[in-house]
């Protein structure tokens, strides 16, 4: 069984930084994609950047030129770093990982960015 345990997150001013974390533990295939997905109150889940276990990145273009993500393929860990952080990037993010065998999701950590 795959687990993915987040941390980060919380309460921080417009233009502020956040650093999110999520470790896999369990049967991951050497091929996996980790990514980042947020969901804003009323609105659709959504994704925010992926990391691909060669090293590919893609990321939604609202975020392009202040989120990176990064992986640490030996702890089977990714991250996001959040930078000049807007109201509008409040939401969940959740950590999602997609293996040969299955997508799993993390229980969510709540970003919030007061303006």
């Amino acid at each position: 069984q795959v687990q993915l345990v987040e941390s980060g997150g919380g309460l921080v001013q417009a233009g502020g930084s956040l650093r999110l974390s999520c470790a896999a533990s369990g049967s991951i295939s050497s091929f996996n994609i980790m990514a980042w997905k947020r969901q804003a109150p009323g609105k659709q889940r959504e994704l925010v950047a992926a990391v691909t276990s060669g090293g590919t990145t893609n990321y939604a273009d609202s975020v392009k030129g202040r989120f990176t993500i990064s992986r640490d393929n030996a702890k089977n860990t990714v991250y996001l770093h959040l930078n000049s952080l807007k109201p509008e990037d409040t939401a969940v993010y959740y950590c999602n990982l997609r293996t040969t065998w299955g997508e799993y999701w993390g229980q969510g950590t709540q970003v919030t960015v007061s303006s």
